[in-house]
């Protein structure tokens, strides 16, 4: 039995889930499969043996930004009270008025990182904006990037953008969501692989290539930077669980993606 945890979870309030749910499928145009609650990740934890989470939101705009960070929060408060490994990460929007006092205020709310999804904020990796919340976290705490888009629309977060604001922050901790970028692959592993201070994830890849792509892409950037996410609600813990094991890893290997490297990354 490994122990896990999901390094990638979004989760909305009840109130809201549905529409937010609605709104990502109809952003990328294909069937999200979890509810999108916390309620529902708990559940599928519980059923799928994780044992803890990384939870986050995006903030679509800057008046969101205080309310989904209370949320993310709170929520990730009750589900370490429930017996999880669970940290939260805070979201950020380029037109809030402050990023200097909301960082201090998340800190203290004890949130351990920032997110950003530049594609859906339209917010390039490599723009003045990024550079002012960047000044501010660099070698405080890490930012989280959506990575990658196949739709010539999307451009805002290629890793190209993602070396050239690494050239200028090279004390940035980073993640590097979808593998170093949802089907932009051989760019993330020309510009990404081999940085010491970026870290990648599973979510939305696994089902978009071969096991063997996969495991190609793993040992490019180093097993021990690879961490385990689904991208829930978009695909289920299960599903995703069940695609990684496909992969023809070691055991030690599977360990440290499926659990270790998150443990050492989020400092649990």
């Amino acid at each position: 039995m490994y122990k896990i945890i999901d390094i990638h979870t979004h989760t909305y309030p009840e109130a809201i889930s549905e529409k937010a749910v609605k709104s990502l499928a109809a952003f990328y145009d294909f069937t999200v499969d979890g509810k999108g609650t916390y309620a529902d990740l708990e559940a599928q934890a519980k059923q799928t043996g994780v044992n803890g989470f990384l939870l986050f939101s995006v903030a679509t705009n800057g008046h969101q930004v205080t309310k989904v960070n209370d949320t993310i929060a709170r929520l990730a408060e009750q589900s370490r009270k429930n017996g999880f490994e669970t940290v939260g990460f805070a979201g950020m929007h380029q037109v809030y008025q402050d990023f200097a006092d909301e960082i201090e205020r998340i800190i203290g709310l004890g949130l351990r990182g920032v997110k950003i999804h530049p594609d859906i904020q339209r917010l390039d990796i490599d723009s003045p904006k990024m550079f002012e919340l960047c000044e501010i976290i660099e070698g405080r705490i890490p930012l989280y990037l959506h990575m990658g888009d196949n739709r010539p629309q999307y451009r805002y977060s290629e890793p190209r953008k993602l070396s050239r604001l690494l050239e200028r922050f090279p004390r940035l901790e980073v993640v590097a969501a979808h593998l170093g970028g949802y089907m932009a692959w051989d760019e993330a592993v020309s510009e990404l692989a081999g940085r010491p201070n970026v870290w990648y994830d599973t979510s939305s890849a696994l089902w978009a290539m071969t096991p063997e792509r996969a495991v190609e892409l793993i040992h490019a950037y180093g097993s021990d930077r690879v961490m385990f996410g689904t991208d829930y609600p978009v695909k289920n813990l299960d599903d995703e669980l069940s695609r990684f094991m496909r992969l023809e890893l070691s055991e030690q290997e599977r360990e440290d993606i499926l659990y270790n490297n998150a443990k050492r990354f989020l400092k649990l």
